[in-house]
């Protein structure tokens, strides 16, 4: 089956809420991402990943699509997506592990002091304008709304969020290890 086509009924009915419509659409789906992905990493174990969680993109995704001939099209787009996010490490560290040299887990009891991380140190090496951004973010502004009020690009807000949390990850990295007497 290399290039299957995707009958635009069937995917209406999958919309409407036809499991066997929908489990059908993704069967037939599972090879062309598998081939699309084995193409570009070749590692089977991260493949299977990518395929399956592809697979709830578009599960998720799917009250969205607006062309029901174009779902090739949406899945690849989906598929583009969960490779982007792949290229940038974002499926490290998959499962947690138990490790007995670390410390006991922490509850969210506000007498708890140990679950104590001083996010105001790490908030302290943002750049001003990053720090602001940040507090927007937190009221609940969307990037559209940041960057008409800064004056800047959507795109622009977006790479300061991703800047941010970087250097946080690495200033509460640095906490961290210093508590832990690492």
């Amino acid at each position: 089956m290399a290039n299957p086509s995707f009958d635009p009924a069937q995917v209406r009915r999958a919309q409407d809420g036809d499991e066997q419509a929908w489990n059908d659409l993704l069967r037939r789906l599972e090879p062309v991402l598998r081939g699309y992905f084995i193409k570009r990493i070749g590692k089977e174990a991260d493949v299977d990943d990518l395929v399956q969680n592809t697979l709830m993109r578009l599960h998720k995704g799917l009250e969205d699509l607006e062309k029901p001939g174009s779902l090739k099209s949406f899945a690849m787009k989906a598929a583009l997506f969960e490779l982007q996010d792949y290229y940038r490490g974002r499926y490290d560290m998959k499962e947690t592990l138990y490790d007995p040299e670390l410390p006991p887990k922490r509850t969210t009891d506000p007498e708890d002091r140990s679950a104590h991380v001083d996010v105001e140190k790490a908030l302290e090496a943002l750049t001003p304008k990053a720090r602001r951004i940040m507090e927007l973010r937190e009221y609940g502004y969307l990037y559209r709304e940041i960057a008409q009020m800064l004056d800047t690009t959507e795109a622009a807000v977006k790479m300061q969020v991703k800047r941010a949390f970087e250097t946080m990850r690495d200033a509460l990295g640095v906490i961290l290890v210093l508590w832990l007497g690492l």
